[in-house]
């Protein structure tokens, strides 16, 4: 684990900066407001964890960041972009060459292989097929899971099918790669090494990582923790001080 920090990182290019972001979803009675004006900047290189209770706006929060969700009020540049002047098509777009998402319940395509997963990504972004199996083989060998390629995700193990997913949000080579509690439903070890894949990722590679996690036993892996609550980030902390602070 690399030396926690408790504000971006010295001198780095901001790959996410948020300002005031507003998001309310219903009306009248039904109005739930999810975000109340979030300020967040994300350095180039940085792994941020974003913690709270079930309901603060944590998957508001990526689901905006990755243009899968408007939002009200406020402004968000991702990679130099702002979001907000990008229609669906360019959105989805920008997320194909720039952006991995990695989600809770993995995503995995059943009736495909892992390595025909993997390359889902690639073959959007219009490379040939035997590129692009090329490609995610070099992925699933990077996560540990070469001899797996060409299993189905049925024949995989929770942890398994999450390195798949780890793999498929970071063959085409993001700038910016967004997790949705990662390690939700994997055992101690588990978690732990796909949290070190992640975190050599940002270490090694210089990208940048934004995950949701309520898994106390990871955030030692973050270079900085954002506390959310009531659709607010409430204050930034050390790993190690939200470590104790959640014991």
């Amino acid at each position: 684990m690399t030396a926690a920090t408790t504000r971006p990182l010295l001198g780095a290019a901001m790959s996410v900066v948020c300002n005031s972001l507003t998001k309310v979803y219903g009306e009248g009675a039904q109005q739930v407001t999810a975000l109340r004006g979030v300020d967040l900047e994300v350095a180039h290189g940085e792994l941020v964890m974003l913690v709270g209770p079930s309901g603060c706006g944590k998957t508001t929060l990526i689901s905006i960041i990755a243009g899968l969700l408007d939002h009200d009020a406020g402004e968000c540049t991702v990679l130099g972009e702002n979001i907000d002047h990008m229609d669906q098509t360019a959105k989805a777009r920008f997320r194909r060459h720039l952006l991995g998402f990695v989600f809770q319940a993995y995503n995995l395509v059943p009736q495909l292989t892992t390595a025909e997963n993997v390359m889902i990504p690639l073959l959007l972004n219009g490379m040939s097929e035997s590129k692009g199996l090329a490609k995610a083989r070099e992925a699933l060998e990077r996560v540990g899971l070469a001899d797996r390629c060409g299993h189905f995700p049925s024949q995989l193990s929770g942890g398994q099918q999450q390195r798949v997913a780890i793999a498929r949000a970071l063959v085409h080579e993001p700038e910016l790669i967004v997790c949705d509690e990662p390690t939700s439903a994997l055992d101690h070890a588990t978690g732990q090494h796909v949290l070190e894949i992640l975190r050599g990722i940002a270490g090694n590679d210089g990208r940048t990582l934004i995950v949701v996690t309520h898994d106390q036993r990871i955030l030692g892996f973050a270079d900085r923790i954002a506390h959310m609550d009531d659709g607010r980030i409430t204050h930034f902390g050390e790993p190690r001080i939200s470590m104790e602070a959640t014991s």
